[in-house]
């Protein structure tokens, strides 16, 4: 074999190697993504139903039921994001700060039977914060318009615009202003 030839197989088995790492890694990051959602979307997309995801919105006011289950503390609620709501379901310990009409954010899965399952609940931390993903979803679906001032109180949230049976929608809450800076 000469030279040339042995030097062009060595440069064609680095390529390959080269290549067959680069799709592991890229099939491995695959597997492992976890996608933001919001109810709106989340009831949209029926094919999610298994996959690990992040939802975000508002605590319903009212939703919440705290049971114990063979010792583990068990709390049932509904996010919304104004326009749908999802049932979650969370055994363990929700943080301090974990109440109605806050904003949170829960990693987990949707089951068949349309209750998303959470294996990991975060809170909001005081009331000037709201993740960033709930506000990119809030602004995509409407219900806050930056530019015309603060979103509007969480407690009014899961009172959002819906259309009824009638097809007709309610008016939305009146958006608050405010003269503070971001």
């Amino acid at each position: 074999m000469t030279r040339k030839r042995r030097r062009l197989w060595i440069v064609v088995a680095c390529g390959l190697g080269l290549g067959s790492a680069t799709t592991l890694a890229l099939s491995a990051f695959g597997d492992n993504m976890v996608f933001f959602v919001s109810p709106s979307t989340l009831e949209q997309h029926a094919s999610d139903r298994g996959r690990t995801l992040r939802l975000g919105g508002l605590i319903e006011a009212g939703s919440v039921h705290r049971t114990d289950r063979a010792g583990v503390p068990v709390a049932e609620f509904r996010v919304t994001d104004g326009k749908s709501a999802v049932d979650v379901r969370y055994a363990g310990i929700l943080p301090d700060l974990f109440r109605e009409g806050q904003g949170a954010v829960m990693l987990g899965v949707l089951q068949p039977d349309g209750i998303f399952r959470a294996s990991e609940v975060l809170a909001k931390h005081d009331e000037n914060y709201m993740p960033r993903d709930v506000a990119d979803a809030l602004k995509r679906n409407g219900n806050w318009h930056p530019e015309e001032g603060a979103p509007p109180p969480a407690a009014t949230w899961n009172t959002m615009s819906r259309s009824t049976a009638t097809g007709t929608e309610t008016s939305p809450p009146a958006m608050i202003t405010s003269d503070r800076k971001s």
